[in-house]
């Protein structure tokens, strides 16, 4: 069977980074507030001259490297960003120029912090189409330029950075394939007033800025997390005892232990960055992923679990064999 192998992980992070005791000189907040409703003590923001495409050309170049593989190579691109440096070109365009392999597939994909998952799977099914052979999938985000940083309540939680996956199509034999063994992706454009941003193109003309109403996102997220992830499982016969990692979207501590408890999982098999990168959005799931697999935690032939929720709401998982 045609597979869509990871074959090499890549992260980014922005030069400076912010402790929640920097954030609170210039925001009315505390360590001991944010940390006691979020986990997060540390988050990376972008510098004037770090942008969505530097970061996600960063990591990228991490992953080819660790795939062992040339750019050129790569000929398709699907980078999950809610953050583009543009309206248009896709930011995807701008790192294919970067790392000189023109000429393939490059687009963006928009879920906000699902978008990683997003763009797993439209790799995965045009790889195991025969559209493309590797494929570079980047999520990459600068929120802290579309944060409104009076709002004690949301500029707390995010962090800028990217994270990038090499995705080969292999053919895979016998019980134990590795690869993409299922993805599952959802939608419910009914919640748009809980987790937005208040301005587009089409509509004000502007940027806009960050909105949340974090009681009821968490409720959603817990509920929807779980069911997408057992539905993975269910459609590969897997269940959550088999599961050797699971790595989900960081955006709260608390969300994360909450999810992990409804599928009775062990919280030491739970990859956890939120502490040190705080909410990155698309980037959140690949730089969780690239961190677990570069200290070793992560092994070939483990059974893996992505998974995020974003605003909208938009919600996915995938159950991969490394």
């Amino acid at each position: 069977m045609r597979r869509s192998v990871i074959v090499g992980t890549g992260s980014a992070l922005p030069r400076r980074a912010v402790s929640n005791a920097e954030l609170a000189e210039k925001v009315d907040t505390s360590d001991e507030w944010i940390v006691e409703r979020t986990g997060i003590s540390n988050r990376h923001i972008a510098a004037d001259d770090e942008t969505t495409s530097s970061l996600a050309t960063d990591a990228a170049r991490k992953a080819i490297e660790a795939a062992g593989i040339e750019a050129s190579s790569i000929d398709l691109i699907v980078l999950a960003t809610a953050t583009p440096d543009q309206t248009f070109p896709a930011t995807a365009t701008l790192v294919q120029a970067n790392l000189g392999c023109r000429g393939g597939i490059a687009f963006d994909v928009a879920a906000v912090c699902s978008g990683f998952l997003y763009a797993v799977g439209v790799a995965d099914s045009m790889l195991r189409s025969g559209m493309a052979q590797r494929a570079l999938v980047i999520g990459s985000e600068t929120f802290s330029r579309i944060l409104d940083w009076e709002d004690r309540t949301t500029c707390v939680l995010f962090g800028d950075g990217a994270g990038a996956i090499v995705l080969e199509a292999q053919e895979q034999e016998g019980a134990s394939q590795r690869g993409i063994l299922a993805t599952r992706l959802h939608a419910d454009g009914a919640h748009n007033q809980l987790l937005y941003v208040d301005g587009g193109p089409s509509t004000t003309g502007t940027v806009g800025k960050l909105r949340m109403k974090g009681r009821e996102v968490f409720r959603h997220a817990v509920v929807n997390l779980a069911e997408v992830l057992e539905e993975v499982l269910a459609e590969t016969g897997h269940s959550a005892q088999d599961i050797d990692w699971l790595v989900p979207h960081q955006a709260n501590a608390r969300i994360l232990d909450a999810t992990a408890k409804k599928l009775n999982m062990p919280a030491e098999k739970v990859v956890k960055t939120v502490g040190q990168h705080a909410n990155t959005s698309a980037a959140s799931v690949p730089l969780a992923l690239d961190q677990a697999v570069r200290d070793g935690r992560i092994k070939q032939g483990d059974l893996v679990v992505l998974e995020a929720m974003g605003g909208g709401f938009t919600w996915g998982a995938s159950l991969v064999r490394m």
